[in-house]
Formats: structure tokens, C-alpha cells, sequence
């Protein structure tokens, strides 16, 4: 087997001129976009800063139970749906819906500014592996290096500051939270610190509500219900603090809360942060504000007097374990210089681009999740707006899925963690409002979630239905808990925390199930997020009857309930013998007389015939219900409804129509939807385009992809696309094979990944040349122990141990893909 690919690195040549040029850093805790200009900037966020309280999506549910809307009314929805009444339909859902979810926050910036820096011979590089940002340039012809990283095992966002001749700076810290309080001050050993302490709103609304008021604080005295913390006592506070040290002198200036720095020729500065909403996520007792500034100032201070060559080794090593566990290859020449950004972008060369963008997506997965804060969210870790786009929360209808879909399959398992997390919160608030609103066991969610488990239908009574009633978002979230299980077989966690969650998303789709008068179960209301329908007599809706996308999810979500528990030696639960009653009984899906999949049950076609939202086949992907080999009429009516539906959109829907073309073997035209994602976005970064999907995305200057405006879904869905075009997994058995180049370009005939996970259990090391197989590695990744694993390339079939290099070319001689 060949080495390993080699290292991404990435270069800038001119400071960020807006956010969309910045470079990003972070931990899953902390995130920074490296501007580096010549105030030094950095925007800062934390993962755990959000609007909102603990106890709102509660007083939200009774809010709209006081409304009167509860299972008598849902079944008035129904009559209304067999009438096909879509004025009555659309009035009633309405008052199922809650207000919004709440709003992920920034933080403010960080400054160490130093006046002015030449822009000529001006570098920004970040390495891919090692987490960092090294910046290169001249200040009143001195030179100066900085580099900066968030370093996980530190807990803080570093920067160092080298000069080859005494400089000045000046260290701010800015916030556009309301700010409670803040502390600058220099200690008799030199130290110099800096702190604020600020306040998030109780309560926000999402950007695309411009007459709803934007944000509620809580006040001392008596505020409206809508601003009320509800009694729970959660105090929604943060610390953020800095510490410097340097070989010149410091000190503060007076009234102005900044730290100057003199005859500087190095700096060491740390950012910490500590927020009660991160401390309320683990689990943990709320902190008074004391605490919490005394508790980020003391580790800053910690940081800043530590060894920076001893820190910047602790986080890389860190960060190299993860980064390192998977890369990729296209033939593209060697070379160890770094790769500049301008002249990617401009290259007609995809190889290159596609390389970077796989690349990409996993440093980013790994500098925004991680392990006790909550999961990646519409921009990752990363926000400079109080009224974010789709106030950057979790959408549950693709795009929060979207997000992981990169974990399991390219080694950072542990990075799905988060989104499990939230699934609990979720699945916890989801009971209350199953029971309350539809009289159904189990959880439910819908379009919308936060970090406070939010589970309601959003819209706050006046947005269409097509997206704001969905109540089958907790069973796409299950498809999650179930990748955790098939990737790892770790039989603990399968019993002790994903079967439970699966029972539940179950116990409500076989309650959210209805019965014809054939007696087939479908489902009603039934919605396909986000299109709208038109019938054969011309009228038009959002709500019909049993659409595939819910058809889709309820079969897979009771039949992975079924094998969890078999797994697990679970036999005794009643609700295993209500599944295996329903599941012959559920509709199936129907292909039209055009040889295109049906998005509904009855023979409505949709409005939008190149819709964004490829809801109807997500039988294909994520899910395994549709396959090239085991469903063929399936797959071909699949193929039939991509053709139909059109490339282009935005940087998610190319995500998730490049994965779909992966599992259909289609290749070529993968490659020409990678290339449209990844072309330089046109437009003005900083408006946003309308959400229909009329105004195509691409790629920011910084490579971050757009709706537009940017979502980080884009990034992470095409490095996820990438890997199932290389490798294909089945699921549930071990004798579907591992897909060997499923869906290779011509354009790419030689390559090399390595680290690809499948369902089987093993990691795929990959060599290719002329578009076949001539080196594979399979390694064990979940304590199986040496075994076979059947392996396929161009519908051929082989046996393969695991543990030692085989020459793929032998086992495949004379076919081709």
C-alpha cells in the first residue's frame, strides 16, 4: 500500500476584508474567524451561546395547548385532508405551531491590534492537519509571525505573536451581547488580563421575521411572559476572558478597558470562556457571575503563562489524531507547497478542488464538534450576526443530518457525540409534546430544534405548513442514532441509549399511523418538506396524504428498532410485536407513469418540478431502502426523479444530489453537480438570496459553502458525497458488499483515500489507476478481530481479509468500472 495522501495546506495572500474571507479555528467549545487584518481581528464565538432558557420550550408547548390544539383538533385536520379542504388544512396546522427556536449568538471580537501592517508579502496559511493558522507579514518593515489555534486540550483559542524587532499592540475585547460587567488589569508578575461578563436574550426570532421583536432580556423587575424566565432561574450568562503575555511591558489604559503592549518582540495571548448554558448541557450546576469570570480569567491566565511550543504541540497532536484518520488523492501532481485559495477556485481542474473540499469538510466537522457542547449547528461554530440566517439553529429536515453525515464515515465517530446529546434533549421535550398535541406515545420533532430541546411545530401560527409542520424529524434524527450503532457496534451504547430513543421514535409513527379502507397504514397530515403539490384538477396544497419521504422514514425507523433489539437480545418489549404487525401493512412506494417516484400518496405532482428538497428519495440516501442491485424498478425511478428534478440550488441540495448519484452508480454526473458546488458564489456574501433555491450558492473566498447566504451543511455534505462516490457501504448485512468505486469520474482515473468507514466495521485504505482498484487495505475499526469482508467493484464480488494489503488489481483483473 502506498503512503498515506499527503497534508492541505491553505493560503491566503491578502488580510480578510469581510467575514466571508476570514479563516476559521475552534474546538467544538470555541470558535474564531481569523481575519488578519491589521487590528488582529478575531470574532469569537461559543458553542453553548444561544437565546433562550431551559424551561421555554415547555411554556411554549402550553402555550399553544392553551390555544386549542390537541388530538380533537388533529383529527379535524384529518377529516379536512379527506375532504381535500386545503384552506380548513392549512388554518387548523397553523395553531399547532409554537413560536421560534431560538437564535446561536457571537460573542464579539478579539483585537490585538497593531496600527498597521504592509499588504505586501502579506500570507495566511491554515494547515488541515494541524489545526493552525500561521500568518507572515511585515509591520513598518519588521517581520512577523502569528499563528493562532483553539486548542481542545488546553480548553482555549491561542494566538502567538513573534517579531523580529520590539512592536506595540493593543489588546481589546468587544461583545455586541449586553455587557454586565468587565475587568482589565496587569498582575506583579506582567500578566495582563482582560474580562466580560454579558448577558444572552431570554428569548429571539429568526432574521426572516422582521416584525417580530428580535430579542428579550431578562430584567430585575416584572417582564411579559414572553421575556419571563418562567420561575426556572437560569440566569443566561457568560464569561469570556483574555490573558497576554509578553517580553515587552503591559498595561492598562485607563477607562478605556484595553491593555497596551510596548517593545513587544513576542506575545502570548489566551481566550477562555465559560457560559451557564454550557454548565446546564453537561449537566451541571449553574455558576454565579463571579464564578463564571473568575473561572475563565483563571484559566486564561494559566494558558498565557504556559510554554507556547508545549501548548501548539498539545493541540496539534490532538488535532492530527482526528485529521489524520482519513485523506484523499486525485492524481493531482505533487507538490508540498501550500495550496493558494484564489487560484483553486479559478482552475478548471477539479481534482484539486474536490481534494481541498474533502479535506475541508473534516477539519471543520472536527474544529465545531466535539464532545460536551452542543452539536454543529447552521454555521458550524461560527456567527458574526444577532439575527443569524434562519437564526443558525438546528434544521431537522435535512440540514442538521447534513452535518454528520461525514462523521462516522470518514473516522470521527466520536465527533457525532453532540448530535446525540441533542437528540436526547430533544426526544425528552418531543414526549410532552406527542402526548399533549396528538395523544401519541413516544417523541415527536418537527422542523426546528436548539440546544433546549425545542420539539414543537416553529412558524409561530402564521408560516405554510410545506415546512413548518413536519412532525417526522425525530425519526430522520434516528437514522443518526442508528449510523452510531452500524459504524461502531458498540452493544453498550446500542442498549443503554440508542434502542431506547429508537422505541420512542417508533411508539409515535405506529400512533402517527392511519388506516385505509383497504386496510393499509399511511400517514395523515402528511406534508414533503419543503414543496408544495399540484393535483390533476388544478388545485394546489402543502398537506396530503402518506408522502414517500414519510412512508421512507416510519419503515426504516421500525425496522432498525426491530434489529436494535435482536442485537441487543431484547425480546420481551410489547411494542416489537406492534412493528412487526405494521410493517407489511405500510404503503408502499408508487412510480408514476413517467417512470418518476411519487412524492405523495395519492397522484399529486409537485409545483416546483426542480425543487430544492429531495424529500421523496431519501429512501436512497441517507437511508439504504433504494439500491442499485437489491431494488432496481426503485433505483431506476430514482435516477428518473433526479433527471427530472434538475442540478444546481445551493450548496446542501448539491450535497445531498451528489451522494444521491453516488449510490446510483452515476459518476460523471456527480462529478459535474461537485463542480457547479464549488464554484466561486457571484453574489454579495453578506445579503441573502431568497430560500426558494432561484439563486444558485457556490464557494466564499474562504471555501465556506453558501445557500446563499452561508451554511455550513454545504461543506461537510460534499466531503461526505466525495467519500460515498470512492466507497460504498451497505447496511444491516454483513454479506452486502464494500463498493469499490461506485461512482468514479472518468476525470478521475488515479487516486488514493484512506480511512473511509463502512458498515461492516472496517476502514478502507484505496489505491486506483485507470479507473480500477490496485491496492486495498481493509483495517478492523471496531475490535472484530481478523475476519473476511466481501468487497465489489464493477458488480464483481470478493472475499478480502482483514488486516494486511492486498493487491486489488489481482482480484479484480480485466474488470472495469
Amino acid at each position: 500500500m502506498s503512503t498515506a495522501p499527503r497534508p492541505v495546506r491553505l493560503r491566503w495572500t491578502a488580510p480578510a476584508a469581510r467575514w466571508g474571507e476570514a479563516t476559521p479555528v475552534g474546538n467544538g467549545e470555541i470558535g474564531g474567524m481569523v481575519l488578519g487584518d491589521a487590528r488582529g481581528r478575531i470574532g469569537l464565538n461559543d458553542a453553548s451561546l444561544w437565546s433562550g432558557t431551559p424551561d421555554g420550550p415547555r411554556r411554549a408547548l402550553d402555550a399553544v395547548v392553551a390555544g386549542g390544539a390537541g388530538p380533537e383538533r388533529l383529527a379535524r385536520v384529518r377529516d379536512a385532508v379527506a375532504r381535500h379542504d386545503d384552506d380548513e388544512v392549512e388554518r387548523l396546522l397553523r395553531t399547532f405551531e409554537g413560536p421560534w427556536s431560538q437564535e446561536f449568538l457571537p460573542l464579539g471580537d478579539l483585537d490585538l491590534d497593531l496600527g498597521r501592517i504592509d499588504a505586501a508579502g502579506y500570507e495566511r496559511v491554515l494547515d488541515l492537519s494541524s489545526a493552525v493558522v500561521d500568518e507572515t507579514f511585515l509591520l513598518d518593515g519588521v517581520p512577523v509571525r502569528r499563528s493562532t489555534w483553539v486548542s481542545a486540550a488546553d480548553g482555549a483559542l491561542v494566538v502567538e505573536l513573534v517579531a523580529d524587532a520590539p512592536v506595540s499592540a493593543v489588546l481589546r475585547l468587544r461583545s455586541p451581547l449586553r455587557v454586565a460587567g468587565s475587568d482589565a488589569a496587569v498582575s506583579d508578575g506582567g500578566l495582563a488580563h482582560l474580562s466580560l461578563l454579558v448577558e444572552t436574550p431570554v428569548d429571539g426570532a429568526p432574521k426572516h421575521e422582521p416584525d417580530a421583536v428580535a430579542h428579550v432580556w431578562r430584567e430585575d423587575g416584572p417582564v411579559s411572559d414572553r421575556a419571563a424566565d418562567g420561575g426556572s432561574g437560569f440566569d443566561p450568562s457568560a464569561a469570556v476572558a483574555a490573558a497576554v503575555r509578553t517580553d515587552g511591558a503591559a498595561a492598562v489604559v485607563p477607562g478605556t478597558h484595553a491593555v497596551v503592549i510596548t517593545g513587544a518582540r513576542r506575545v502570548l495571548l489566551a481566550v477562555t470562556t465559560e457560559t451557564n448554558a454550557r454548565r446546564w448541557w453537561r449537566h451541571e450546576p449553574q455558576a454565579p457571575r463571579a464564578e463564571l469570570v473568575a473561572r475563565a480569567a483563571r484559566r486564561a491566565q494559566e494558558v498565557a503563562a504556559s510554554d507556547a511550543g508545549a501548548l501548539r504541540a498539545r493541540h496539534e497532536a490532538a488535532a492530527r489524531e482526528l485529521l489524520g484518520r482519513s485523506g484523499l488523492e486525485l492524481g493531482v501532481p505533487d507538490d508540498d507547497e501550500p495550496v493558494d485559495v484564489d487560484a483553486l477556485l479559478a482552475d478548471a481542474d477539479d481534482r484539486a478542488l474536490a481534494r481541498v473540499i474533502y479535506a475541508y469538510g473534516r477539519y471543520l466537522l472536527v474544529s465545531s464538534s466535539r464532545p460536551g457542547s452542543p452539536p454543529a449547528n447552521l454555521q458550524g461554530i461560527w456567527n458574526a450576526s444577532m439575527r443569524p440566517p434562519w437564526s443558525s439553529n438546528y434544521t431537522i429536515n435535512i440540514n442538521t443530518q447534513m452535518n454528520y453525515w461525514l462523521a462516522e464515515r470518514t473516522g470521527l465517530g466520536e465527533l457525532h457525540e453532540p448530535l446525540l446529546d441533542l437528540i436526547e434533549r430533544v426526544a425528552g421535550e418531543g414526549r410532552a409534546v406527542a402526548g399533549a398535541l396528538y395523544g401519541a406515545r413516544g417523541w415527536v420533532a418537527h422542523h426546528n430544534t436548539d440546544p433546549w430541546g425545542y420539539a414543537l411545530p416553529v412558524g409561530a401560527g402564521h408560516s405554510p405548513t410545506s415546512w413548518a409542520f413536519w412532525p417526522m424529524g425525530g425519526l430522520w434524527l434516528a437514522d443518526n442514532l442508528w449510523q452510531r450503532w452500524e459504524y461502531g457496534r458498540d452493544r453498550d451504547e446500542l442498549a443503554g441509549r440508542v434502542l431506547p430513543l429508537l422505541l420512542g421514535a417508533s411508539a409515535f409513527a405506529l400512533d402517527w399511523l392511519v388506516t385505509d379502507e383497504n386496510g393499509t397504514l399511511g400517514t395523515s397530515p402528511s406534508t414533503s418538506p419543503e414543496n408544495f403539490f399540484l393535483r390533476a384538477d388544478g388545485t394546489s396544497g402543502a398537506v396530503s396524504t402518506s408522502s414517500a419521504m414519510d412512508l421512507s422514514l416510519i419503515r426504516a425507523t421500525l425496522e432498525r428498532t426491530l434489529a436494535a433489539a435482536e442485537a441487543v437480545g431484547v425480546a420481551d418489549e410489547p411494542l416489537l410485536d406492534e412493528i412487526r404487525a405494521a410493517l407489511p401493512r405500510i404503503a408502499p412506494l408508487r412510480v408514476a407513469d413517467d417512470g418518476t417516484l411519487y412524492e405523495w400518496g395519492d397522484d399529486s405532482v409537485s409545483l416546483e418540478p426542480h425543487h430544492r428538497h429531495m424529500s421523496l428519495l431519501i429512501g436512497l440516501h441517507p437511508l439504504h431502502a433504494i439500491d442499485v442491485e437489491r431494488t432496481p424498478e426503485l433505483a431506476d425511478a430514482a435516477r428518473r426523479t433526479l433527471d427530472a428534478r434538475g442540478p444546481g440550488a445551493m450548496g446542501w441540495s448539491w450535497s445531498w444530489k451528489i451522494a444521491m448519484r453516488a449510490r446510483l452508480g452515476d459518476g460523471d454526473v456527480a462529478r459535474d453537480l461537485l463542480r457547479e458546488a464549488t464554484t466561486p458564489y457571484p453574489g454579495d456574501p453578506d445579503l441573502d438570496a431568497p430560500p426558494d433555491g432561484s439563486e444558485w450558492g457556490g464557494l466564499l473566498p474562504n471555501l465556506f459553502s453558501t445557500h446563499p447566504p452561508f451554511q455550513i451543511d454545504g461543506n461537510f455534505g460534499l466531503a461526505a458525497a466525495i467519500a460515498e462516490m470512492l466507497v460504498g457501504t451497505g447496511e444491516g448485512t454483513p454479506d452486502i458488499p464494500v463498493r469499490l468505486l461506485p461512482a468514479l469520474p472518468a476525470a478521475w482515473p488515479d487516486g488514493r483515500i484512506t480511512g473511509v468507514r463502512t458498515r461492516a466495521g472496517v476502514a478502507v485504505d484505496l489505491d486506483w489507476h485507470g479507473g480500477r482498484p490496485v491496492a486495498l487495505h481493509l483495517h478492523d475499526v471496531v475490535g472484530a478481530g481478523p475476519r473476511d469482508v466481501v468487497v465489489s467493484f464493477a458488480g464483481q464480488s470478493r472475499t478480502v481479509p482483514t488486516g494486511s494489503p492486498v493487491a486489488a488489481a489481482d482480484l479484480f483483473a480485466g474488470e472495469t468500472s
